[in-house]
């Protein structure tokens, strides 16, 4: 049962009011992405470009080498594809990470749920990003500042990811229950 203690006037906590760009700025504080962290990730830019291939090489192969996952992929461009997490990848250092980096990341994830993928695929993938993002963060000139701040910007994107699928669940079970504030409060138990 829920504490009602913790709700505000309109019978909400008060996260439940935190949408769409909004988000943005509520997890930058929360993750504590800092000026120096940009800083970091930003001179390591063209690093991350050059890394991009061999991150898209490896995230497509594994891909393809699990039915489940190979039958997303059957009959798309795979140039595009590797393209758009080429580019993702290096939008990771682009020191950018508002309102309009939040927006992009969500329509990412819009997309994956669109497509019915289920969020454990592409959360699986995240050691190969990860992986090849700390090859890029040891060529800063402060690898250890570098790779926590890539940490940082790879938590963002995770619960930015999260964010999509939720927006779905959320979506589809205020539409059932007829309100969004019901829908939430079954959601808790």
């Amino acid at each position: 049962m829920m504490n009602e203690g913790n709700l505000n006037a309109q019978g909400e906590r008060a996260s439940w009011s935190v949408k769409e760009e909004d988000i943005a700025d509520e997890l930058s504080a929360l993750m504590g992405v800092s000026d120096a962290d940009v800083d970091h990730l930003t001179a390591l830019h063209d690093a991350a470009r050059e890394q991009a291939r061999p991150m898209t090489d490896e995230f497509y192969d594994r891909l393809f080498d699990h039915e489940n996952t190979k039958e997303y992929f059957e009959g798309k461009s795979m140039d595009r594809l590797h393209s758009m997490i080429g580019d993702w990848f290096v939008e990771l250092f682009s020191g950018e990470y508002g309102t309009e980096y939040v927006k992009d990341r969500l329509k990412i994830g819009h997309i994956h749920v669109k497509i019915g993928l289920p969020v454990r695929y592409p959360l699986a993938m995240m050691d190969v990003v990860r992986k090849h993002g700390e090859v890029v963060t040891k060529q800063s000139d402060n690898p250890e500042a570098a790779k926590n701040a890539f940490n940082k910007v790879m938590a963002l994107d995770v619960a930015i990811f999260y964010q999509a699928y939720e927006d779905n669940q959320l979506k589809h079970l205020s539409e059932l229950v007829g309100g969004e504030r019901l829908a939430r409060r079954l959601l808790m138990g």
